[in-house]
């Protein structure tokens, strides 16, 4: 790669991080948005993770991504003393606590959403204008009823409420919102998978033994693991949902880094053996 190429393509790898980042702010106004509806009597500290799954498990994501840089690209070998190596596991194993907490608040939510329960009497909207009750429009996005949407938002036969709360929808509406929740779920946890994996290849790769049959595995379970999440990316791109599909595109491509930083590191380690084979 030419000086010029190195530099482009490390500008592009950074900008994608940086937007990540940015990324913690989307969802942080997406879920706050939602926060009067669902939680109308405050937020506890124990419910932080049910009303900003995506905020919180984002913001640990980005982290967790600069300490796998760190540690595949930035950092020689010669810089992994036994405090950097505690530092960087002390880091990690952090984020790894709450990316699994967060996986718990996407399916406490979808669990909760799932609990909803016909009502009762009302095949007409706008009967409950002025009563405080909001309709969903989509996962997280609550509109308040008034005598200008009432309308739209109408048609149905029967409707359900989301249980403790004054929010309705109909069966169609139901029925999406409960796999775009699902479909979070699934992301949160093939992620998790991913990480498990990479952070074996890491490991293996630093006692040189990421080959052979350790190798053939890891590049299979990544690949299956990878699709899934490509195909989740798809599922939100058709359902219109631009930020949850621009996120899972850009880690995506984040991830790719990770690996091309892993695929030169195994190189340059085999490298280094052959070199170290031919001058015995």
């Amino acid at each position: 790669m030419t000086s010029n190429g190195y530099k482009t393509f490390q500008f592009f790898k950074y900008a994608i991080y940086a937007f990540l980042a940015f990324n913690v702010y989307l969802f942080f106004v997406e879920e706050w948005a939602a926060l009067a509806t669902r939680f109308a009597d405050g937020v506890s500290l124990g419910e932080l993770i049910s009303a900003f799954p995506a905020t919180i498990d984002t913001a640990s994501w980005v982290v967790l991504l600069l300490m796998f840089e760190l540690e595949t690209y930035v950092l020689d070998d010669r810089h992994f003393t036994p405090r950097v190596k505690f530092s960087l596991h002390a880091l990690r194993a952090s984020c790894y606590a709450v990316i699994v907490y967060a996986f718990y608040g996407y399916l406490s939510k979808a669990l909760f959403l799932a609990a909803a329960v016909p009502l009762n009497d009302v095949t007409d909207l706008c009967s409950l204008v002025g009563e405080h009750w909001s309709y969903a429009v989509d996962l997280d996005d609550y509109q308040p009823l008034d005598f200008s949407n009432c309308i739209e938002f109408g048609g149905a036969s029967e409707y359900l409420q989301f249980r403790g709360l004054n929010a309705i929808v109909d069966p169609a509406g139901f029925v999406d919102i409960m796999r775009l929740a699902w479909v979070d779920v699934i992301n949160a946890g093939v992620w998790i998978l991913v990480v498990l994996v990479l952070e074996t290849d890491v490991r293996l790769q630093e006692h040189m033994r990421l080959q052979g049959m350790a190798y053939r595995v890891s590049t299979a379970a990544k690949f299956v693991l990878y699709s899934v999440l490509l195909l989740a990316a798809i599922y939100w791109w058709i359902k219109g949902d631009f930020v949850d599909f621009w996120d899972a595109f850009l880690w995506l491509v984040a991830f790719v880094f990770i690996e091309l930083n892993v695929f030169e590191w195994r190189k340059e380690t085999l490298g280094d053996q052959s070199g170290a084979t031919r001058a015995a």
